[in-house]
């Protein structure tokens, strides 16, 4: 008696190991996304962080100022952003780092600057959407560094 046995797999088994790799590859490109939000959400922090270390490197060097021109009311973004001359935005590691937190954001954001006698800035760029700190990080002149709901307003955090 012989046996005629066919060597490999059915039609269901290959359907079936095609299912598990396609739920695998869904699962990893959802993580990854995720994960780029993240990324640049710590882009933004960080770039906002050494704008708040330059600044105290520009009231230095300017007789106990944040520049010699204000900076009020303005947005700004990675493209089309041009600071008031003479302000602390105009400053080019600043300037840079706000194209940069920009960029990272794919949205601009607020920035607000103040001369003279109670001198002080701040600035706000949107995160990207799950972030738990909240919808802007915002750094200002008096030490603040946080998530906020919204965006600078003044040339304080809200």
């Amino acid at each position: 008696m012989k046996m005629n046995f066919k060597k490999g797999f059915t039609l269901i088994e290959l359907l079936v190991v095609v299912a598990i790799i396609g739920i695998l590859a869904s699962v990893v490109l959802a993580s990854l996304n995720t994960a780029r939000a993240k990324g640049a959400n710590a882009a933004i922090k960080a770039n906002l962080a050494n704008i708040r270390a330059q600044a105290e490197i520009v009231y230095d060097a300017t007789p106990n100022a944040y520049g010699t021109a204000a900076n009020a009311t303005t947005a700004c973004a990675a493209t089309g952003w041009t600071p008031t001359a003479g302000s602390l935005f105009a400053n080019t590691t600043i300037n840079a780092a706000i194209i940069a937190a920009a960029t990272s954001a794919g949205a601009g954001g607020a920035c607000f600057s103040s001369i003279g006698t109670g001198s002080a800035w701040a600035a706000s760029m949107p995160l990207k959407p799950g972030d738990s700190a909240g919808a802007y990080w915002c750094v200002d002149s008096t030490g603040v560094s946080a998530g906020k709901t919204g965006p600078a307003t003044t040339t304080n955090c809200p």
